[in-house]
């Protein structure tokens, strides 16, 4: 008990640094809101980026290094866990079946092509798979979901949330252009928006302009291709056990045992999607539950700011910004061509 308190005291200073980067990353997101309306950048970005601008100047010494670590990975594995509270299977079914094979199968290629374009380039796997889920799915929040289960580490999440949050604002800003481009009505570049967007507040900075029927129909699609997340990040799991216990085979070590083969995060993820699917968890707890997951996420993001080196960003960072534009223009050619086929 004693050493499980000091274990618990231990984490204290560097969970309240991580504290004070989110609450200043949150109040300047409340000021983009106030300026803007919307906010363009992310308190979950602002948070990695002031973690890794404080980790410029100053190196975390253990007394601090203990509480970021276990913002990073334990914060971090309860927000996955609470996002299966905001989740409804029922959602899907009520959406449409065309809609939701549409949706389905541009996630799906998007996620192989993007994968297939990063490891071309010669980032690692790890990168590759993180750039492809933040492409293909909601951005920020698949990259922050993923990243866990396939054990991805501070620098690979920060360098593809970084560029990947760079490009999310340029869509946002760019993709009204298209409306009289390429003739689009309210329907159409509702469904564009809803497929090319990564995060929903961009969804509606994006489509607000445009009108309220854009608006409402570029949420619906938004929200039904975040529903995927579910699936992938269930698979990478699956996926991601089945390789460390072929590992374990062939080293000798010991078989490991069915119940780990599923991270537990996964297994409350996918508890509480359940739950809520049968309406047992009411709609007044889904909203504090869904913002609980989104502070510590905010919060998993400073951690893993602060713990990231810039000098392995400079590395790598050409060939992320290459993955993820070309991932990019993957996604949004596939999704021009399924609004005129399908409107």
């Amino acid at each position: 008990m004693g050493a499980a308190f000091r274990g618990l005291t231990a984490t204290i200073p560097g969970i309240a640094l991580c504290l004070v980067i989110t609450l200043v990353s949150l109040g300047l997101q409340n000021v983009e809101e106030r300026a803007l309306a919307h906010p363009y950048v992310e308190a979950l970005v602002i948070a990695i980026l002031l973690g890794m601008a404080v980790r410029t100047f100053w190196r975390p010494s253990e007394r601090w290094l203990v509480g970021i670590a276990f913002s990073a990975k334990q914060l971090l594995e309860i927000a996955v866990t609470l996002l299966g509270a905001s989740i409804s299977f029922a959602a899907i079914a009520a959406s449409g079946p065309l809609l939701l094979v549409a949706i389905a199968g541009t996630v799906i290629v998007t996620l192989c092509v993007s994968f297939g374009v990063s490891r071309a380039l010669g980032l690692s796997k790890k990168l590759s798979i993180l750039i492809a889920c933040g492409n293909s799915i909601c951005g920020n929040s698949a990259i922050a979901a993923v990243a866990p289960v396939i054990g991805a580490d501070g620098d690979d999440i920060a360098s593809s949330i970084s560029f990947t949050a760079v490009l999310g604002v340029l869509m946002v800003l760019g993709l009204p252009l298209l409306i009289p481009l390429l003739k689009l009505s309210a329907t159409q570049y509702g469904i564009l928006a809803g497929l090319t967007v990564y995060a929903v507040p961009q969804v509606l900075a994006a489509t607000v302009p445009a009108g309220v029927v854009s608006t409402q129909i570029g949420t619906l699609v938004k929200l039904v291709r975040v529903l995927m997340l579910g699936p992938v990040v269930v698979g990478l799991s699956l996926f991601a056990s089945t390789q460390r216990a072929g590992a374990a085979s062939k080293t000798g070590a010991k078989k490991m045992s069915p119940f780990k083969l599923v991270p537990w995060f996964i297994i409350g993820f996918l508890l509480l999607a359940g739950l809520r699917s049968l309406q047992l968890i009411p709609d007044a707890a889904t909203a504090p539950v869904t913002r609980t997951a989104a502070l510590l996420t905010v919060v998993s993001m400073a951690a893993l700011g602060l713990g990231v080196d810039v000098r392995v960003l400079a590395n790598v960072g050409g060939k992320v910004t290459a993955a993820v534009t070309l991932s990019l223009m993957l996604l949004l050619a596939m999704s021009i061509a399924l609004v005129h086929a399908f409107t």
